[in-house]
């Protein structure tokens, strides 16, 4: 199928696209589209495991300001914008050098799913968690978390049925103010987040506020707003109720035993282990969305249960009843560890078939002998 986007965000049409076509002239013609989007993806991991490093339990901010020296949250600023301009110029590059493939097109959508969750991840330690007097709870990072990925998701579910991605505005929106973010806390250090600004509220309750507000009335409304013109103009992929609606399914479920596991887990594993937890929570969602990825670019129908939910079943039956006992740390540890070994096999597996299939490498625009 032909991918179709549609960006209506005056952010991204005026002021971003102008830069993204003046940078793309310097993008030698010889790199490989698929180099771009890997090399932004790599930049956010590098930069999420550097702040990791100097603070593990997102308590760095919130303690002892300073901790996080001012060159992480700068470095933070620069890997975050390079990785929104190679996001933003690879399909752009790809056009230009006549190579645009289904492969590209999965390579870019399925690390953004991943990529997405980091983002986040990184961003809290800015904020720092809870500590009585400033800080985010724990709970309101998974919170946070799950509505940028439910907004993630929102978007593809709905180009698996109109076939068309309509471009979020949260997401320019997003990355702006997350570069501003990291800029701000270099110049004038981690305190600028625990200073109230407004009425009493903090700059961290306002930016909570505006997410879940551009979520629940913008984004959502306009997804609907989207799937219900195409069902009226009868270009709708999917006829019946059921099949629009199978690629909930997984996500959902998928929610619904993280949050039984968070609510009811005896030793309060998400207070425990926060960055395993929501790293697991970010994984987790990336596999299940490159699935529907998959299917809506193959027109292919989505299973009805994702395969990690048996696993995930189990693990949290044994940890709210208390079975896992002390080992429950223990035990996220190894899901997480085989969660994400298995979304990277998972991720090159499906990247070799389609380059097998397509004739074409990953990393170069070198065409492939055929044998």
């Amino acid at each position: 199928s032909q991918y179709s986007a549609v960006d209506t965000n005056p952010l991204s049409v005026y002021i971003m696209q102008p830069i993204w076509n003046k940078i793309i002239k310097i993008v030698p013609l010889w790199i490989a589209p698929n180099l771009l989007t890997f090399s932004g993806f790599v930049m956010i991991l590098v930069n999420y495991f550097l702040i990791s490093f100097y603070d593990w339990d997102y308590t760095a901010s919130g303690t002892s300001p300073g901790l996080v020296p001012t060159w992480v949250w700068l470095f933070s600023a620069f890997t975050t914008f390079c990785a929104y301009a190679l996001d933003s110029i690879d399909g752009k590059h790809a056009r230009r050098t006549q190579s645009s493939t289904p492969l590209g097109e999965l390579f870019d959508h399925g690390l953004d799913s991943w990529a997405t969750s980091i983002f986040v991840l990184s961003f809290f330690s800015v904020c720092s968690r809870d500590n009585g007097k400033t800080g985010v709870s724990v709970y309101t990072m998974y919170i946070y978390l799950s509505i940028v990925l439910f907004n993630f998701m929102c978007s593809h579910w709905e180009k698996y049925n109109t076939g068309v991605l309509f471009l979020p505005w949260v997401y320019d929106i997003s990355q702006v103010v997350l570069i501003a973010a990291y800029l701000l806390t270099g110049a004038l250090g981690v305190e600028v987040w625990q200073k109230p600004f407004l009425f009493g509220y903090y700059i961290t309750d306002a930016l909570v506020i505006l997410l879940i507000g551009f979520s629940l009335f913008l984004s959502f409304p306009q997804t609907l707003y989207n799937i219900h013109r195409a069902h009226l103009k009868k270009t709708l992929k999917n006829e019946s109720l059921y099949e629009g609606l199978l690629p909930l399914v997984s996500p959902l479920l998928l929610f619904v035993l993280l949050t039984v596991w968070v609510v009811l887990s005896p030793s309060n594993i998400l207070a425990k282990q926060p960055r395993l937890f929501l790293w697991m929570v970010g994984v987790a969602f990336s596999n299940v969305i490159c699935k529907v990825i998959i299917c809506q670019m193959s027109s292919t129908r989505p299973e009805r249960f994702h395969w990690f939910l048996f696993p995930l079943a189990l693990v949290v039956y044994a940890a709210i009843s208390g079975l896992l006992g002390w080992t429950e740390e223990a035990v996220l540890a190894v899901l997480t560890a085989l969660v994400t070994a298995a979304h990277v096999h998972f991720g090159v597996c499906v990247g070799r078939q389609l380059s097998e299939h397509l004739n074409i490498y990953i990393f170069s625009l070198k065409k492939r002998v055929q044998e």
